[in-house]
């Protein structure tokens, strides 16, 4: 993988990128550190992009899963999960069934 300043592709464009080999993917770095992958794409660009989104899903889920496990929300059990759903349906429920002034609506 190479890496290419911000600064020099914002000025220079594909130039910036003519000594990178062929196929190779690029990294993408400003003053704040790495920011853009640019990952070349060959023959069917469906499945390319199918991939690229499969990768970026398990990345989030590595992201949030570390996030859960900081906050100690990855303690949590399956019973506790189902009631807090039950919970969240039942409010919703109530406000689907109420009007604008909190009263429920006639029916019918």
């Amino acid at each position: 993988m190479r890496q290419v300043s911000l600064r020099e592709f914002r000025i220079r464009g594909a130039k910036a990128l003519g000594e990178v080999p062929h196929g190779e993917t690029v990294l993408l770095a400003g003053q704040q550190g790495p920011a853009y992958f640019l990952v070349p794409v060959f023959g069917d660009v469906a499945a390319e992009d199918k991939e690229l989104r499969r990768a970026m899903a398990k990345a989030s889920l590595r992201r949030s899963w570390s996030r859960a496990e900081a906050s100690g929300f990855d303690q949590t059990s399956d019973d506790e999960i189902a009631r807090e759903i039950s919970l969240l349906r039942t409010a919703r429920k109530r406000r689907k069934t109420s009007g604008p002034t909190g009263k429920s609506s006639p029916a019918g």
